[in-house]
């Protein structure tokens, strides 16, 4: 069964764990999180499905990032807003754009999203850890 955090747990970023963008986000995050307050599980992994049946996630969260924070889950705009408020200044300062309509603020997600596997591409299977940062990442039991 896989390892699921409770709501006194760190935050977990929920990725497509095949898109070249998404991997590389994932390494900008770990770099700028010394403290380890984000954990990791690809949307294909079976923590990840669990952890998006637990929260009440509906399949539009299957295209987007997921941040889930005390049971509660974000998506898209927020959540990249969310987890970069949670990172190492500067980053901080780039959720004052919270104010900006979520609408606008999704729509430019979304066209970045669509368009993602083109521009950065992907790989067959999902990103492995490395050993060093194996405890970061929710096992698959």
């Amino acid at each position: 069964m896989p390892e699921i955090p409770n709501e006194r747990d760190e935050r977990v970023i929920l990725f497509d764990g095949v898109c070249h963008l998404c991997q590389g986000a994932v390494k900008f995050i770990i770099k700028r999180d010394p403290a380890g307050r984000f954990r990791f599980a690809s949307l294909q992994s079976q923590a990840g499905s669990r952890m998006l049946r637990a929260a009440g996630a509906r399949e539009e969260s299957l295209d987007s990032v997921v941040l889930i924070e005390r049971g509660t889950y974000y998506t898209r705009s927020a959540a990249a807003l969310r987890i970069a408020r949670g990172l190492r200044y500067p980053w901080p300062l780039l959720y004052a754009l919270i104010v900006v309509p979520r609408g606008l603020r999704d729509a430019a997600y979304q066209f970045v999203a669509r368009h993602r596997y083109r521009w950065f591409g992907k790989d067959e299977s999902c990103l492995v850890p490395t050993r060093e940062l194996k405890e970061r990442f929710l096992e698959e039991g």
